[in-house]
C-alpha cells in the first residue's frame, strides 16, 4: 500500500493561501465500496481498499488562544462511500487516548470540515461563508459505549450533601442544571460521539438542531482510527453537497494528553477530495 503526502506549510497562514487548497495533485480518493448505511466502523475491511493519504497538520497561530506546540503533525486519511453516505477514515498517534472531562482535563477529539461556498476559509470559514464541521469526541464516544460518569469517578474526594432535583420539582431543580438548563444542546444525550455542526468564522462554531453525521473511534497499539460520515447529498439547509467529482475537506485534531481544547489544536489546510461515481 502506498502513501502520498499533502503538505500545509506556515505559508496556510497567509491571506493568499487562506482562500487556496494545499494539496497534493490529485487529494485524496473517495472509492466506492459495497458497504450499507453509514460508513462508521473504523475497522471494516472496506478501508483497506483506500489509499491512505498522508496530510500535514500545522499549528494553530491565527486566532487565541494560540498554540504553537501541537503534538499531531500528520493524520493519515482514507475515503469511501457507497452512492449514500460518504466516509473519512482519519488515524493519528498518540500515546493513550484521553477520554475524560475534568476541569483542567481534555480529551481527545477530531474533526473534518466541508465548505459550503466554494471560496469559504479553511480557518471554519469566514463570514457569508459558512462550512459544515464534523467533529468526533473521545468523551462522547465514552459516555454512549460505558454510561455518563458520576461526580466521584471524576473527583474522587467531592463531597455532595444533596443534588437540588432530589428536593426541588423538575421546573425549579432546572436552573441549578447548569448548561442542561440553558438548552446547550452539547449537554443533553447523544447517541452517536460526532457532533454536526456549522460555522462562519473564528466563534461561531454552531451544533446544528438536526443531527446526521455518525462516526466511531478506535484507540490501539498507541493509535486513533477515527470513522466519521455523512450523506453525500444535501437533505437539510447547511448541508454540504458531496455528490460524486472534486470537493474540499480539512482537518483538525486535539490530543488532550497535551492539554489541547478549543483553538489549541493542530489543523490543515484544504486537501481536494475525488469522489468516485
Amino acid at each position: 500500500m502506498w502513501r502520498r503526502t499533502l503538505t500545509t506549510g506556515a505559508a496556510a497562514l497567509l491571506v493568499p493561501m487562506v482562500f487556496g487548497t494545499a494539496m497534493a495533485a490529485d487529494g485524496i480518493r473517495a472509492i466506492i465500496v459495497d458497504a450499507d448505511g453509514a460508513l462508521k466502523d473504523p475497522e471494516a475491511a472496506f478501508w483497506d481498499e483506500a489509499d491512505p493519504v498522508m496530510v500535514s497538520m500545522q499549528a494553530q497561530m491565527v486566532a487565541k488562544p494560540l498554540h504553537g506546540e501541537p503534538s499531531v503533525t500528520e493524520v493519515s486519511v482514507r475515503a469511501a462511500h457507497n452512492g449514500h453516505w460518504i466516509g473519512l477514515l482519519v488515524e493519528w498517534e498518540t500515546p493513550e487516548p484521553r477520554d475524560t472531562i475534568r476541569l483542567d482535563d481534555f480529551g481527545d477529539q477530531m474533526a473534518v470540515q466541508f465548505p459550503l461556498d466554494a471560496g469559504a476559509s479553511p480557518m471554519m470559514g469566514h463570514d457569508g461563508a459558512a462550512v459544515n464541521i464534523v467533529q468526533w469526541r473521545a468523551a462522547l464516544q465514552r459516555d454512549i459505549a460505558e454510561g455518563e460518569p458520576e461526580i466521584r469517578d471524576l473527583y474522587p474526594y467531592a463531597l455532595v450533601d444533596v443534588y437540588p432535583d432530589e428536593v426541588l420539582s423538575l421546573t425549579d431543580a432546572r436552573a441549578y442544571t447548569g448548561a442542561l438548563g440553558l438548552d446547550n444542546p452539547v449537554a443533553r444525550p447523544f447517541d452517536s460521539p460526532v457532533l454536526d455542526q456549522m460555522a462562519e468564522g473564528w466563534g461561531t462554531l454552531t451544533v446544528r438542531p438536526m443531527q446526521i453525521a455518525d462516526g466511531w473511534g478506535v484507540w490501539k497499539d498507541g493509535r486513533w482510527r477515527v470513522a466519521v460520515s455523512r450523506p453525500m447529498r444535501p437533505i437539510l439547509e447547511g448541508d454540504p453537497d458531496l455528490s460524486p467529482g472534486t470537493r474540499r475537506a480539512a482537518f483538525a485534531v486535539w490530543d488532550g494528553n497535551n492539554d489541547e481544547v478549543g483553538g489549541r489544536k493542530s489543523w490543515s489546510g484544504w486537501v481536494d477530495v475525488q469522489i468516485e461515481e
